[in-house]
């Protein structure tokens, strides 16, 4: 049973060390999307400590000072656990739950924890189990009765893998090499019907962005897929791909994707690259951004560096404000972002208009090609009309004269009937 379905929620302190070159500011923001996060996970916070240093301390993080203080506050709210927005190295986690006498975690666990309780697919919780243990591995401490599965039941230990704690490293490495190949088997199958999805050279889009932006809410507006939709971080992690057609009659097909945050933990990027190399071979990327969000660009932002890091940086972005219906700088962000569009992915406001935009830049990506096709090769032109979009078709004496938006791909197979190629 999940905490959220507990009477008695985990009370959780956290906190938050302010680190050259980041301001306060930006503390406060990542200290506040983290208490919705611990919210997600179905615990509650008791209290925040938020703190500036030159570095960490390598012993604790905080130093001797800041832990005492901390351990007050603990016992003043009676909290279960300790919450850090950082990266806790394992000796700084060992040394904090020994001094404080309680779980001690950072922001790594939580989403680990929240991707735990999500994942419903074979290949989602293959990936969650890989990473939690990939975390879990170098924690692991022999002496210490039940290890952390002494923490059984609170954010951070729940999941694929817990009975893994109180094993040897030799068999979670087993078991990690596992699960690696397991993966890179579900690889193989999705790359095989990557090659069919070009083969019937079918555009790809991915609807990319932060968790909460309104992705899966945009997914089914334009599809009907029914993927699941609640107003909280990662409701949904399993990926979603549906065919749609665009106004000018192209079928393409749409995938929803994980959402990103700040601070995504490594170990999960590591473990979801396989799923999120979707995103990386799409021709166009959908990034919804919350037009109603405080700090819109921080979001955009986080998400860059998400797309950078799985290599998806270079396939172009359509950038899609969403929630206009409750945002009161939507149509300032579209100025601010030339070439942007603005939409309710729940009232439908702006559906019309995206829908043009995405055809539009699909086709901005292809050339434009003549050629010349013989009267007796139907074939070739059948092929045309079914892979490219015929711009105009004149008849002559040798045989159909046609000018095409063709993809590089399709282009390239038709080589020996074009007369010249221009972009568009």
């Amino acid at each position: 049973m999940s905490l959220i379905e507990r009477a008695i929620r985990e009370r959780i302190v956290l906190v938050g060390v302010t680190l050259p070159p980041a301001r306060a500011e930006d503390t406060d923001a990542s200290l506040d999307e983290l208490a919705l996060l611990i919210g997600t996970a179905g615990a509650e916070e008791a209290a925040r400590i938020a703190t500036r240093r030159d570095r960490p301390d390598p012993a604790t993080f905080l130093g001797k000072g800041k832990v005492e203080e901390l351990l007050q506050v603990c016992l003043e709210v009676d909290a279960d656990t300790v919450v850090f927005d950082n990266e806790l190295t394992p000796a700084q986690q060992f040394n904090l739950e020994k001094l404080l006498g309680r779980t001690a975690i950072d922001r790594t666990a939580v989403i680990l924890d929240i991707f735990a309780q999500n994942a419903h697919t074979l290949e989602g919780k293959t990936q969650v189990e890989l990473a939690l243990l990939r975390y879990r591995l170098p924690r692991l401490r022999r002496g210490r009765a039940g290890g952390l599965s002494q923490q059984a039941g609170r954010i951070g230990t729940r999941g694929p893998g817990e009975t893994q704690l109180e094993t040897d490293r030799r068999r979670l490495q087993r078991r990690i090499t596992k699960l690696e190949q397991d993966l890179k088997d579900l690889e193989k199958k999705r790359h095989t019907q990557r090659k069919a999805r070009t083969r019937g050279r079918v555009s790809a889009i991915s609807i990319v962005g932060y968790t909460n932006a309104g992705k899966s809410t945009l997914l089914n507006r334009l599809t009907a897929a029914g993927v699941l939709v609640e107003d909280r971080l990662f409701a949904t992690l399993d990926p979603s791909t549906k065919r749609m057609e665009l106004p000018g009659g192209e079928a393409v097909l749409v995938s929803d994707t994980v959402g990103f945050v700040r601070k995504l933990p490594h170990q999960l990027v590591e473990a979801f690259k396989s799923t999120l190399e979707v995103v990386a071979s799409s021709d166009l990327l959908v990034h919804v951004v919350d037009a109603s969000t405080p700090d819109p660009q921080a979001q955009i932002d986080a998400v860059r560096v998400v797309l950078r890091e799985i290599e998806a940086d270079r396939v172009p972005e359509l950038l899609v404000f969403n929630k206009a219906d409750i945002a009161k700088d939507a149509e300032h962000l579209v100025e601010v972002h030339p070439g942007s569009v603005a939409i309710s992915a729940k009232t439908g406001a702006g559906i019309d208009h995206l829908l043009l935009t995405i055809g539009d830049r699909l086709r901005a990506l292809t050339n434009i090609v003549e050629l010349m096709i013989p009267y007796e090769r139907g074939d070739v032109l059948a092929e045309l009309h079914r892979e490219g979009e015929i711009v105009s078709e004149a008849h002559g004496d040798d045989g159909v004269r046609v000018r095409a938006r063709l993809d590089p791909a399709a282009a390239g197979r038709l080589k020996e009937f074009t007369t010249s190629t221009a972009t568009p």
